[in-house]
């Protein structure tokens, strides 16, 4: 690839990191190098198992629990600014194909940093690398900037019949 683009997964349907993911399988199956930074989650998810079994395949946290619920804190939003430092260094370097930057849209939400720095990061890459950025509520400038945004639309949901998240399938 001579030339990566950009990729806006959001909206409130199920699927966007899954949706990464399955890119980042194929990227891989294709001989191509994979970084996925995951923002804000620190819960055990089972991709996390994957960087053990694909070659060519990175993955890294930025957060702790889940804060949705409450205010991040000061920690929640030290990690933030240190996975964007980090993922800015990766998009940089150019030694990967595909970059996912996983909720990036929710850390922009919360205010862990700004949709600016964000765009920084993602303008300053090496020219071959594709970018997938995920996440509700995506900003504006961000879906300006990209070449290709989906919206996940929620039109049915077994979560809102008190169905929780099932190992291998949401988690």
């Amino acid at each position: 690839m001579d030339k990566g683009y950009v990729h806006v997964y959001t909206g409130n349907g199920k699927g966007k990191t899954t949706a990464a993911l399955g890119l980042s399988l194929r990227a891989v199956c294709a001989g191509k190098k994979v970084y996925f930074g995951q923002f804000i989650k620190g819960m055990k998810y089972s991709e996390l198992e994957s960087q053990s079994i694909l070659p060519n395949f990175e993955i890294h946290q930025f957060g702790r629990d889940c804060f949705i619920f409450n205010k991040p804190t000061k920690e929640d939003i030290q990690l933030a600014k240190d996975g964007l430092e980090a993922c800015r260094k990766i998009l940089t370097e150019g030694k990967h194909d595909v970059v996912v930057l996983d909720e990036l849209n929710i850390a922009i939400y919360y205010k862990l940093f700004t949709v600016e720095e964000a765009i920084d990061a993602i303008k300053n890459r090496a020219p071959h690398v594709e970018v997938i950025i995920t996440g509700r509520y995506a900003e504006e400038k961000l879906i300006e900037l990209a070449d290709l945004v989906t919206e996940m639309t929620e039109i049915k949901h077994y979560y809102r019949q008190g169905v929780p998240a099932r190992k291998g399938i949401e988690n």
